[in-house]
């Protein structure tokens, strides 16, 4: 699908969340809410000084340890979501060349549209729980999660003709004739998953607010196992196709969100949860209003990807360039999936833990840039197109552990129009022009295209 939270302590801390990375937001997972805690010195104070080289070690273990505590479920669980769309795709890709190229469109240019809309309208429930959480107003909460259920399922219903339309709406993006009929076949049995998102999103983020992280990660590793042998079973053995897949798509996020909604109900939040009200019906404007800013911010963000697949649709051999450049996203997001998330943890620590990952990340594509592809085909000509990228997906990989720890500063600080206005530049000013010229202009394909593409 994956791409937060603002809200003041007090007048002297602020907390400040880096936003969701796209290929963390083209998947269905959804990124949990990252803080940091940026200390403010009163006014006529003077600044803190240095560490003290002997307590330096100490004090980076001790704030490692506790990163850890928090970021691993929370890795864990958006891994596990993330792979739902992820296993899919490797179990449909040894299904043919034509039907890894549909589900991909479906997967990395519908859904990343959809959920560039849909993480912007629920995002102000990050807020609100978080003020909520803050002020010891937890008798809100339930309140916020259904008003965000109000606004995303209205949101789906907008959205789900893109899914019913797909065949038309890709032709006329002048895709490939065969990918498009396939492609609208499989997002039609998938409409289902609009849906369910539009309820998962909230859930995770009422739970995120009250520490409720392991609880998520159980639920989406034990319905990821589930889902794998799902695919095994109708995918692979009884040969039911993409179509198979879709509905086994749609069992495994509605076991997720069966999941989550009954440990709610459960009584396990006696003041947060207190039944359904007529209460979430109201202030739906203002709702709406505080969503907006992150919803511009991330779509720039999540929409980059849907028109480099797009482009890609348009070289020669579209099968063997889309299936090549999604196999490259695929394992860009699932290797990044979570490696910048960090909770009240110190920018320079941050940075460091995420470039260690994103460089031990790279080294294990590199490494295995000849042999990831065969997860998802057996064809050889897709094989060593995607492999190809490699080194670019590499370098990707790097840079996306990197940005969203200096993207989140930058929100922090209040700088979401110099962000926003950075993003066009990098991506819609520089990166794809200069994409489409080496591919269509001197036809140099996907390999060079993609250098400009996948990373600006």
């Amino acid at each position: 699908m994956s791409r937060d939270s603002i809200h003041q302590n007090s007048h002297n801390k602020t907390t400040t969340p880096p936003p969701q990375s796209a290929a963390a937001s083209s998947s269905p997972s959804l990124a949990v809410v990252t803080t940091m805690e940026i200390e403010h010195p009163a006014a006529g104070a003077s600044a803190p000084l240095s560490p003290n080289p002997k307590t330096m070690a100490p004090t980076w273990w001790a704030e490692s340890k506790n990163m850890w505590e928090i970021a691993a479920p929370a890795l864990i669980t958006e891994v596990s979501q993330f792979s739902i769309s992820f296993v899919t795709a490797a179990f449909v890709g040894h299904l043919g060349s034509l039907q890894l190229a549909a589900v991909s469109i479906v997967q990395n240019v519908l859904e990343t549209f959809v959920f560039g809309f849909m993480l912007g309208m629920g995002s102000a429930l990050e807020t609100l729980c978080g003020q909520a959480v803050g002020a010891g107003q937890t008798h809100m909460l339930g309140i916020y999660m259904q008003r965000s259920w109000i606004i995303c399922m209205v949101t789906a219903l907008c959205l789900a003709p893109v899914y019913i339309l797909a065949t038309p709406i890709l032709k006329l993006l002048h895709q490939d004739r065969r990918i498009s009929e396939l492609a609208g076949k499989f997002a039609i049995w998938v409409v289902p998953q609009l849906f369910l998102y539009a309820l998962n999103f909230p859930l995770q983020k009422f739970l995120q607010a009250q520490s409720k992280v392991w609880v998520l990660t159980s639920i989406s590793t034990v319905v990821l196992g589930i889902h794998g042998l799902l695919n095994w079973v109708f995918v692979a053995k009884l040969g039911y196709g993409v179509v198979g897949a879709a509905v086994v798509a749609d069992v495994s996020w509605l076991l997720v969100v069966l999941g989550q909604m009954i440990y709610v109900v459960s009584g396990y939040f006696p003041e947060a949860w207190t039944g359904f009200s007529m209460k979430a019906f109201k202030s739906l404007g203002g709702f709406v209003k505080l969503s907006l800013a992150s919803a511009i911010m991330l779509c720039l963000e999540l929409w980059y990807t849907t028109v480099v697949i797009l482009m890609v649709g348009w070289l020669k051999n579209p099968e063997i360039a889309v299936d090549a450049i999604s196999i490259c996203v695929r394992v860009s997001n699932e290797l990044g999936a979570g490696n910048h998330k960090a909770a009240k943890f110190s920018v320079m620590v941050t940075v460091t833990t995420s470039t260690i990952l994103g460089l031990i990340f790279a080294a294990a594509v590199l490494a295995t840039k000849n042999e990831f592809p065969k997860l998802f085909t057996s064809k050889p000509e897709v094989i060593h197109e995607a492999s190809k990228l490699g080194y670019f997906l590499a370098a990707t990989i790097f840079l996306d552990s990197i940005l969203p720890v200096l993207h989140g500063v930058a929100v922090g600080a209040g700088w979401q129009f110099q962000v926003a206005l950075i993003n066009i530049v990098c991506y819609y000013v520089f990166g794809l022009p200069i994409g489409a010229l080496l591919g269509y202009k001197f036809e140099y394909g996907v390999t060079r295209t993609c250098s400009w593409l996948i990373q600006p």
